[in-house]
């Protein structure tokens, strides 16, 4: 089975995470940036980073997929919300269904990671952006804040990182089988 590691990430969180797959498993990892052709590969592996409630580069990458029949999809997210909040969860998927092809969606295999963020690191626009969104939601009242709404708010304007290579192994099951 030819495999293909593809991620999208800009600060390195989902990198790191897409290199140390790709040394577990001796599959390629690449940006979607440089990915000229997918439709050759039988199982293709897509970690994104979350920003705005997309998945970076995801629908640009997958949505290029001519016939998917025999292909093997696998989706992780990495985003800095809790990965066992089911509401958290159902937020990234939903959004995920938005972003591809009703065929692409309904094959794929959806993981989820938690990254981290550094406020020092981000660009101009990031980070107006990351302000904007914490001063609309820090005085929202309790029962109205999401999962992601109070990781943001608790990680605002930090240096954190949730990364931990060992979630990996559920991922690397999924790859193997």
């Amino acid at each position: 089975m030819k495999s293909i590691i593809i991620y999208g990430s800009h600060y390195g969180t989902t990198k790191s995470y897409a290199e140390e797959l790709s040394k577990i498993t001796n599959i390629e990892a690449i940006s979607f940036e440089n990915v000229k052709e997918i439709n050759n590969y039988d199982q293709i592996i897509y970690l994104g980073g979350l920003y705005a409630g997309g998945v970076l580069g995801m629908s640009k990458t997958l949505n290029k997929l001519n016939n998917i029949l025999n292909k093997k999809i696998i989706i992780v997210t990495v985003g800095l919300s809790d990965t066992e909040d089911n509401e958290n969860i159902n937020n990234i998927r939903n959004n995920i269904s938005k972003q591809l092809k009703k065929s692409i969606f309904e094959k794929v295999k959806i993981f989820h990671l938690r990254g981290g963020i550094d406020y020092t690191k981000l660009k101009f626009l990031h980070k107006t952006m990351m302000k904007l969104l914490y001063n609309a939601i820090k005085n929202l009242p309790e029962e109205k804040k999401t999962a992601e709404d109070r990781a943001m708010i608790d990680t605002y304007n930090k240096k954190v990182s949730f990364v931990d290579f060992s979630n990996l192994s559920y991922i690397v099951s999924q790859i193997q089988n």
